[in-house]
């Protein structure tokens, strides 16, 4: 007899409408232009979904000077500085541009504040594309980054009163808001975005980690190590009281002895994990339990983003 076992699926969970137009950018250049097309930087972060587009003939390269001038490249859904579009140009290469339309909006809202004259502080991670990518829009300097409340405190702005704040679109929505605060205690003239850089995939799968943890031992989050959502899940996760929160890319990477005598698990994905990785835990998780499936929604998401205009005919093609 397996043991009974109740898995509370998270809702929403996934792909966002940010990482569909990707991917579909990928997959409609191959089908334009055909084999090879180049993308800088994986397109989303998320290993099943980059050897798949490689098996139908994308290229990954990490910069420009990687790609021939004769096949066409793609920006990653993560965002790029400024400064690669502009070489992309230079050398006369053919370029689409798939950054997620809610990281386009931040970059808008950092020239329009540097435009007014206000030095930004961007909260974001270090080292991470979308970071690289905002901070690029703005000439060296004009950009101070902050990763923690403890960074607040060691800022030494161009001028006090003339600061506006920006964030990268994937962070933890409660940890991010602690920041916020200590920005603004220090600086209270400090200027923020109109409406919330936190973009609404990741403040909605959050709240759907926080919908399910009161129930379960255990928490599953599907993603990529390198994707900063997904590993924010984890941290929800945990700060919400899960005894267990783990990242696995696949199936194969459960840990099943950290789970027994465990009755109740959550599973979620992040923006960039497909359902097909869903699946294929759930039906792990019946090869060993009895298993219960309970959805818990906390959204419901209808969005969707247009391809870029040089892809469009392409698209229309396929309908």
């Amino acid at each position: 007899m397996k043991p009974a076992l109740t898995l509370y699926l998270a809702a929403p969970r996934g792909f966002c409408a940010g990482v569909d137009r990707a991917i579909k950018i990928v997959e409609l250049a191959l089908k334009k232009w055909g084999a090879p097309v180049y993308v800088r930087h994986e397109i989303v972060h998320n290993k099943f979904v980059v050897d798949s587009l490689r098996a139908q003939g994308a290229v990954f390269v990490e910069e420009l000077d990687e790609c021939p001038t004769d096949r066409p490249v793609i920006f990653s859904a993560h965002g790029v500085p400024k400064a690669v579009p502009a070489e992309a140009a230079r050398r006369e290469m053919v370029y689409v541009d798939a950054t997620c339309p809610l990281v386009s909006k931040v970059h808008i809202e950092a020239e329009r504040h540097h435009s007014e004259g206000l030095q930004m502080v961007m909260i974001g991670h270090a080292g991470h594309p979308e970071t690289l990518g905002t901070m690029g829009q703005l000439p060296e300097g004009e950009v101070l980054l902050v990763e923690t409340v403890e960074d607040v405190a060691r800022l030494t702005p161009r001028d006090p009163a003339r600061l506006a704040f920006i964030t990268q679109t994937t962070l933890s929505v409660d940890d991010t808001a602690g920041i916020v605060a200590a920005l603004q205690a220090r600086f209270p003239g400090i200027i923020g975005p109109t409406k919330e850089d936190i973009c609404y995939a990741t403040t909605n799968r959050q709240a759907a980690v926080k919908g399910i943890a009161p129930r379960i031992g255990a928490l599953l989050v599907i993603g990529a190590p390198n994707s900063s959502n997904s590993r924010r899940l984890v941290e929800v996760g945990r700060a919400a009281g899960c005894g267990h929160a783990q990242l696995v890319q696949r199936a194969s990477e459960i840990d099943w002895r950290a789970l027994e005598g465990v009755t109740a698990v959550g599973v979620t994905a992040g923006a960039s994990a497909p359902e097909v990785l869903v699946d294929e835990v759930i039906a792990a998780f019946r090869a060993r339990y009895e298993v219960a499936l309970e959805l818990v929604e906390a959204a419901r998401e209808d969005i969707e983003f247009k391809v870029p205009r040089v892809l469009r005919d392409t698209a229309q093609g396929e309908q």
